[in-house]
């Protein structure tokens, strides 16, 4: 049978009903041209309530494996989720829908087999392959039963293989991305843990910096801290008092795609390098520190999170609150709400 007619034969039963129920009269793909009754091509079927249940059975199986895929992913936090699990429930899921058409196949389905070709005239031939489509399922006594909770079985699993893609970002909630281990008053501290002090910082030095307590791996804790001369610097309305002794801190996480700042330019060659910049050797994003980490050059689409620094009474180097934007990726949202409190 040409492909053509499995496909014409697909979409009229998706259309409508193209037999009536009792009449045994099948309609021509043409409105106005009415053939009349035909005999039967595909033998009658008795129904087989037992394989009806066994399809539904496995269809409701494979609702649970999807939404125990979504349960699983939820409740798990990143880093942590089960992925033997994960691939339990997609697997388990799509073996039930595989199983359910198998049963459809086997038991519900009734087969015709002719030992001729199909006849190539037109519309003959299109009719006969849509009245094998509608004698084939005689055997179903439930079709809207059956199309419901297979339609529910798959948007079910096609959610459930969707769900990952909420990890590529947020929503709705995305508070979490804010928070930073940063209030005023906690410590700069070392890779070792050792404080920093005001005075231990030299122009024309990069440094990089913590937060006391936190994880060193945390993006949010990571600093990078040079000194430049106060007359240099000239920093957004709103930031006066943030750079104690001309001390600057940003975040060492690049704005672009995340990578850690390692380079640091001194002016050491006026003519092409007449100020200093971080430098990050993923994309060569490069940012002003005299100017609130402006972008001089490079793909990232935002400006370097400033963090205010403040010294205490040991000469100590001390957060004045949180980044004057949020850290990392622009990418991640722009809602932040930064606190200098």
């Amino acid at each position: 049978m040409k492909l053509r007619q499995w496909i014409f034969a697909a979409l009229a039963a998706m259309l409508g009903r193209l037999r009536r129920g009792g009449g045994g009269t099948v309609r021509d793909p043409d409105p106005d041209v009415r053939l009349g009754p035909r005999e039967r091509i595909v033998p009658s079927g008795s129904p087989n309530r037992g394989a009806e249940n066994l399809v539904l059975a496995f269809l409701a199986l494979s609702v649970c494996a999807a939404i125990g895929f979504i349960f699983v992913y939820a409740w798990f936090k990143a880093g942590q989720i089960p992925n033997a699990l994960l691939g339990i429930c997609l697997g388990v899921a799509a073996a039930s829908i595989g199983g359910a058409f198998t049963i459809i196949a086997k038991h519900l389905v009734v087969t015709e087999e002719l030992e001729e070709d199909y006849p190539t005239t037109e519309p003959e031939a299109q009719l006969d392959v849509v009245q094998i489509v509608h004698e084939s399922g005689s055997r179903i006594t439930r079709k809207r039963l059956l199309l419901g909770a297979g339609a529910t079985a798959g948007g079910a699993l096609a959610v459930a293989a969707l769900t990952p893609v909420l990890s590529l970002g947020p929503m709705w909630d995305t508070a979490p991305l804010e928070e930073t281990p940063w209030r005023r008053g906690r410590r700069v501290v070392d890779e070792h843990g050792a404080p920093i002090a005001a005075a231990d910082v030299d122009q024309g030095t990069f440094y990089s910096g913590f937060a006391e307590g936190a994880k060193p791996d945390d993006i949010g804790s990571y600093l990078i801290i040079v000194r430049l001369d106060p007359s240099q610097i000239h920093l957004p309305p709103g930031r006066s008092g943030w750079t104690p002794r001309g001390i600057l801190a940003y975040s060492k996480i690049c704005t672009h795609a995340g990578c850690a700042i390692e380079l640091y330019r001194k002016p050491t060659f006026p003519v092409v390098e007449p100020e200093p910049a971080f430098v990050c050797p993923c994309h060569y994003s490069t940012f002003n520190p005299a100017d609130g980490g402006q972008v001089i050059y490079g793909p990232a689409g935002r400006e370097l999170p400033q963090l205010p620094l403040m010294i205490d009474t040991d000469g100590n180097l001390r957060a004045a609150g949180n980044f004057s934007a949020r850290v990392g990726p622009s990418w991640w949202g722009v809602r932040f709400r930064p606190t200098t409190e």
